[in-house]
């Protein structure tokens, strides 16, 4: 081969060229971002919009129903998912596989624009977004003090901009605190004398606060800009703006309202039982997670040096402690992966520098995948660290190939130079062979769609990048090392060291075991589809998951109390859940809690009537419970605070992934829905495995409704849009405009008095104006009807939905996900109402069916790389019979190690594909080359058996324990790998004792039918000529 050739002849050039690739894997390494999973680009869109104060259902009809409308008939449009809560709207666009999603948004927004004239006039632009799992905060800071006035300040005029010009970070949101704001609070009696309507107050006030450019003038040879500044400069200003009477007459605001320079409450935040203001930061989409944190902690570093007396800015959660733990975990079990390997070559060479030549291909091949990554966009995360980890051990497979058959060679007489050139090139188109096998397996994952695709290209690119450049590596490199370094190493010495002697008791023992299965051959035959068929016999014990969640230490908990209810009941119940945490103290290491708050202007905010918890608990080793079994055993013991629904649940992974069971119940009636509901709320009680199920119609809140009369409101010159105007600023305010002093700025709101906006009275007799000045009681033109709504009004495909959905807990998610089907099936659905089951459940059902498909199609290009190496049809079909016996290893490793199925596992299934018929493939072509020298078929087949049992166990052995790290699961972040880690092990370990056995098995059928086949041809060919002749 002219390559092996040149790397031997010209050594200084292969170094220089390693050299610059370990210049470049430095710098890319550097570069690459760093995140806990890959980037997830799912088909998703979504439109928020925000419509203040307005109910569930008036959101539902006016804002949500018409840009479903306008959505639907874009194409590639695959489910369109609502949200109606009070005062916001959240649409959901789901778009197929596939589909661009950047031309998608431009057709979102064109369908949007054109829906924007129906929406009501008290709605804001809906806002148009790509759905991004990985835009969550990466971390909160809290600013812990006694005045919360001055934590706001500090937090928002230093720290929130400091904050915001630190490399990577993209946003900077603060929560809690107060704000300041100016109220007018009306005067209805002064208002009714003067006839003053509150436009007109708006109006006044909006036309006194103006600024503008008036031209120029000249002043000798300059141009004077003329400019006229009317904006208050002061609180009494505002106060003093005049208003003009329907009379005529001139009056003042203050005469018909009070002016009062206040702070609103953004909720109460507390850190630790601290008052607190937190500071949550995005990082950009191209963020490197932990340098973006790095960064943050730097800030802090700098801004503590200069915060008022009392006021401390501490981490509250940071999501790169995980993430750091996670990589360097798998570091770590790929530093001892190498480890283990190294040690398995030097027990078999019985040399450190042949041991060394071959060890060199790893970091080499690792910091060449380091390049690759860099170059086509992926960051280091736990799934392509994991690949790196998985594939150490097959990254020796071609060096060890190589470097003995140059042994072979030299031992033979060969100088060292000939030895390497012969060796290399010998056997360099199988090694490629081999490893394309390898390759191709990870092919079909790549065009995998959906979730699966999203999470596992990364690795799949990263081993097949490390085989790639272990391959280069073993056909240049090693052959050039070992020219320089094996000149006297390796050379028989006459000696005899134990484990040749142990190896060769091994050899005997192995030739005793073929020769017995080649008499017996149906009987192993036998055992071996009797030990297929115990294997997945043992599927239904294993269990399915999606995919492993990792122990974060990260819990999240969620008061919700009845729409109404007051702040100081919401802190009573606060107050009782933070007495149960204190009795946490051994695991928790900090927590925060917001009250109330939101901005009603966020359609992404879901209002002000929950308390929300994040806390983080104790690094793992420093605790003995897991995240899953805190958050399990809070929920049970929260259930007893009367007043709220209290909901516990482990943080997720940033995988994007949903609820474990997700339940879709849809239908025309909302009475009908809530029945279902409730029937399958019971239902799901009885069901094992099931954990705390909520259906989002369990949110309910009271609900006064007002029917106004259209035709009496027209009687008296009223409008349905001016009633509900009216209507909305007696009960909750109006922001009219912004007020700006010393660089602040703030909301300028209309707002009645609090005692004149609290009770029902209050309402039946608000008095509504129009435009003739003329007022009416609301009672006039209204029926009032007192009634329990839903908080969210979910909708799917334009049609009215409920979403029940649970954890689980004690079983695995295929299990409970059957359970729970065939609970439902035990409801009678009405006609015109359905369910289905989402959520992992769903994905990984999708997932299952994606990657069986994939499986298929890696078998069958393994076949067809085969089939072009042998240039034959029925030796491929003999090395194919190696994977069935993958089934006995990888069913029972998972069941002796409790790991259900994952779709972790799976990938390391379709890995098995292309790894296992690599020894099948060496047999076998060993036996051929025998037969070729004029050996009988059984002879050399326990010849090729004996011969090639030595590389078989160093390959297998250096796979196998180069992965152990991984399948022990040690450290954080390790469970992602550890189903994959754990199948390829038992996997590879069962096929290997199996390919020993069964394929020489199966070789003498096919062969015995190979020799029938070319007799009856000959025959029939015999026969034809007979006829001609």
């Amino acid at each position: 081969m002219k390559l092996v050739n040149t790397s031997v002849k010209r050594p200084v050039g292969v170094i220089m060229i390693v050299l610059a690739i370990i210049a470049m894997g430095v710098i890319s390494v550097r570069n690459l971002a760093i995140d806990l999973f890959p980037e997830i680009d799912l088909p998703i869109a979504v439109v928020a919009t925000s419509y203040p104060d307005a109910a569930p259902q008036e959101v539902e009809k006016l804002v949500s129903e018409p840009i479903e409308g306008g959505l639907s008939s874009i194409e590639g449009v695959n489910t369109i998912q609502s949200q109606s809560q009070t005062g916001s709207s959240l649409v959901i666009i789901m778009f197929e596989n596939g589909t661009n999603l950047d031309n998608a948004l431009l057709e979102v927004r064109e369908s949007v624009d054109q829906v924007k004239a129906m929406l009501p006039d008290g709605a804001n632009d809906p806002s148009v977004l790509r759905f991004n799992p990985n835009q969550m905060p990466i971390m909160w800071v809290g600013l812990t003090g006694s005045d919360t006035t001055t934590l706001q300040t500090v937090a928002e005029d230093t720290i929130q901009p400091y904050f915001e010009r630190q490399s990577g970070v993209a946003s900077v949101s603060v929560e809690g605190g107060e704000e300041r704001i100016i109220e007018l609070e009306l005067n209805r009696s002064a208002m009714m004398q003067y006839g003053v309507s509150t436009q007109s107050i708006q109006q006044a006030l909006q036309g006194a606060n103006q600024s503008g450019s008036a031209g120029a003038i000249q002043q000798g040879d300059q141009d004077l800009q003329l400019r006229v500044d009317g904006t208050f400069e002061s609180v009494d200003d505002i106060a003093h703006s005049i208003i003009q009477t329907p009379q005529g007459a001139q009056i003042t605001i203050e005469d018909v309202a009070e002016v009062k320079d206040t702070l609103q409450k953004n909720g109460t935040t507390l850190v630790n039982n601290e008052t607190a203001v937190v500071l949550s930061i995005l990082k950009q989409s191209d963020g490197n997670t932990v340098e973006v944190s790095d960064n943050v902690l730097a800030a802090m570093d700098d801004l503590n040096e200069d915060l008022p007396e009392g006021v401390s800015l501490d981490v509250v959660v940071d999501t790169s402690d995980f993430i750091k733990q996670s990589i360097n975990s798998v570091i770590q079990n790929m530093i001892f992966g190498g480890i283990f390997a190294l040690l398995v070559l030097l027990l078999f060479l019985k040399s450190v520098r042949a041991t060394l030549v071959i060890g060199v291909s790893i970091p080499i091949a690792i910091v060449s995948t380091f390049v690759l990554l860099y170059f086509t966009g992926e960051t280091l995360n736990v799934l392509t660290m994991g690949g790196l980890a998985l594939g150490i051990g097959m990254m020796v497979d071609s060096s060890i190939v190589i470097l003995e058959n140059i042994v072979s060679y030299r031992q033979k007489g060969y100088n060292i130079k000939e030895a390497a050139i012969k060796g290399a090139s010998e056997l360099a188109p199988a090694v490629i062979a081999s490893t394309t096998t390898t390759l191709v397996v990870f092919l079909p994952i790549v065009f995998v769609e959906g979730m699966a695709s999203e999470l596992f290209t990364p690795l799949a690119l990263t081993v097949s990048f490390a085989l790639i450049a272990s391959l280069a590596v073993s056909v240049t490199l090693i052959p050039m090392l070992s020219s320089k370094l094996l000149t006297k190493a390796m050379q028989n010495n006459g000696r005899r060291y134990w484990f040749d002697r142990f190896l060769q008791k091994v050899i005997n023992g192995y030739q005793r075991v073929i020769e017995k299965a080649l008499k017996l051959r149906k009987t192993t035959i036998a055992i071996t589809i009797a030990a297929i068929i115990a294997s997945v016999s043992l599927i239904p014990f294993i269990g399915t998951a999606f995919i492993p969640e990792g122990d974060q230490g990260q819990l999240g908990i969620t008061v919700e109390t009845p729409t109404g209810t007051n702040e100081e009941k919401r802190l009573a119940i606060t107050e009782q859940v933070n007495e149960k945490l204190a009795e946490y103290d051994e695991v928790i290491d900090v927590s925060y809690v917001t009250v109330g708050g939101g901005n009603p202007e966020d359609a992404m905010m879901t209002g002000g009537s929950d308390a929300s918890y994040q806390i983080q608990l104790l690094p793992a080793d420093e605790r003995d419970q897991t995240t899953a079994s805190v958050a399990q055993q809070l929920d049970e013991e929260l259930q007893d605070i009367a007043g709220a629904e209290i909901t516990v649940s482990e943080a997720s992974s940033g995988a994007g992934l949903g609820d474990p069971i997700q339940i879709q119940i849809s239908g025309p009636e909302t009475e009908v829905l809530q029945e279902l509901s409730d029937q399958v709320l019971m239902v799901l009680e009885d069901v094992e495995g099931v954990y705390n199920p909520t259906s989002s119609l369990s949110d309910t809140q009271p609900e006064m409704a007002v029917q106004v009369d259209r035709d009496l409101a027209a009687q008296y010159g009223l409008s349905y849009q001016e009633v509900m105007s009216q209507i909305q600023l007696g009960f909750t305010g109006q922001t009219i405009m912004q007020y700006r002093e010393a660089g602040e700025e703030m909301n300028v709101k209309l707002i009645y008095p609090e005692d004149q906006r609290s009770t029902i009275n209050d309402l039946e007799n608000l008095l509504i104006q129009n435009q003739q000045g003329t007022t009416i009681p609301l009672q006039a033109i209204a029926d009032f009807e007192q009634e329990q709504s839903a908080a969210t009004i979910s909708r799917q495909n334009q049609q009215r939905q409920v979403n029940i959905t649970s954890g689980i807990v004690g079983s695995d998610l295929g299990t409970v996900s059957q359970n729970v089907e065939n609970a439902l099936d035990s409801i009678g659905f009405p006609d015109d109402y359905d369910y289905s089951i989402g959520g992992q459940a769903e994905d990984m059902a999708e997932a299952f069916v994606d990657l069986g498909l994939a499986l298929v199609l890696s078998i069958f290009l393994v076949y067809a790389v085969m089939a072009i190496q042998f240039e034959n049809f029925l030796h491929p079909l003999i090395i194919m019979f190696s994977m069935p016996a993958t089934a006995v290893g990888v069913f029972g490793g998972l069941f002796i190690t409790g790991q259900p199925l994952s779709i972790t596992a799976f990938i390391g299934v379709i890995m098995l594909a292309g790894i296992v018929v690599n020894n099948a493939i060496v047999l076998v072509d060993y036996i051929n080359i025998l037969r070729n020298r004029g050996m009988d078929r059984h002879e050399a087949i326990v010849e090729a058996g004996k011969t090639r049992l030595r590389p078989i166990l160093m390959t297998t052995l250096t796979t196998i324990l180069a992965m152990v790290p991984l399948a022990l699961g040690y450290g954080e972040g390790a469970e992602m790998q550890q189903p994959m880690a754990i199948t390829v092990i038992f996997g590879l370990l069962t096929s290997s004792i199996f390919t020993l056995v069964l394929i020489p098995v199966v070789y003498t059928y096919f062969d015995n039918l190979s020799e029938r086949m070319k007799g009856w041809f000959t025959r029939k060919n015999k026969k034809e000529k007979e006829k001609e002749a």
